[in-house]
């Protein structure tokens, strides 16, 4: 039986692939609980800067695996402490202690689940072939792995209204006319785009650019003021730091 999920280490980028191509990659118990394991292995893997998630074959996700349902959250229909745990339905997207940079990389169907994965991404590239949508809309089926608050944050409250509410589907074009993704590639190049933006991010200095992470999602949605004291606690340690030192000398001594 092929794994549902593979993790592939190349230097210092990992490669975390949903692995159910026959079935549009969409997610069941067995999936999700293999990718919060991978995911928490990143985390705490010194050695790897930067993950790219995507999937296998034609799509990179439709979602939930709606005929496998019962395998997915908590067995009591009426316990939701599990939401709270770290995990969510879908297994890693309520992980909020991944300062690392991460990718998407979406190919074809990215719907539903599939669509909030893509979401807790950093940086999202999609496939020319890509399509986007909150497709449970139709099965009465709630966006309950981050969808509700990211999709409105990346691509602004109107546009996120109208995917989470319409149910409909928009192509790659308009998902980079609405910021939803930064580029499009071409499909047979996807992954080969995504590794060269993370092994340029695995190139530098990881301390500050972990703390900007950091300090860009908890200070979202503050008050200005509070925001910017986030954001001075989190970097001005790095403006002393041995790190920051050497970088600047490299800067003063470049060639060119």
């Amino acid at each position: 039986m092929n794994k549902k999920v593979l993790v592939e280490q190349q230097d210092r980028v990992t490669i975390i692939t949903i692995n159910r191509p026959e079935k549009h990659n969409c997610i069941d118990g067995e999936t999700a609980q293999l990718l919060y394991e991978a995911w928490g292995q990143f985390r705490d893997d010194d050695q790897a800067k930067v993950a790219i998630l995507t999937g296998s074959g034609p799509s990179f996700s439709s979602g939930a695996d709606l005929k496998a349902i019962d395998s997915l959250g908590p067995q009591n229909q009426y316990d939701a402490s599990f939401a709270y745990d770290g995990k969510g339905y879908l297994g890693f997207t309520r992980m909020t202690d991944i300062l690392k940079p991460t990718i998407a990389a979406v190919n074809g169907f990215c719907f539903a689940g599939g669509l909030e994965m893509a979401a807790w991404c950093d940086i999202r590239i999609a496939a020319t072939n890509a399509e986007f949508g909150c497709l449970e809309r139709r099965w009465n089926v709630p966006l309950v792995d981050g969808g509700t608050q990211r999709i409105p944050r990346i691509v602004g409250w109107g546009r996120g209204m109208d995917l989470i509410l319409t149910g409909r589907k928009i192509d790659a074009n308009t998902a980079l006319d609405w910021g939803l993704v930064t580029e499009l590639a071409d499909p047979s190049n996807l992954l080969n785009r995504a590794l060269e933006l993370a092994h340029q991010m695995a190139s530098y200095p990881q301390g500050s650019l972990r703390s900007d992470k950091q300090a860009a999602v908890r200070g979202w949605g503050l008050p200005l003021e509070e925001a910017l004291r986030i954001e001075c606690q989190l970097g001005m340690p790095h403006t002393k730091s041995e790190e920051t030192r050497q970088g600047l000398n490299n800067f003063i001594n470049r060639k060119g």
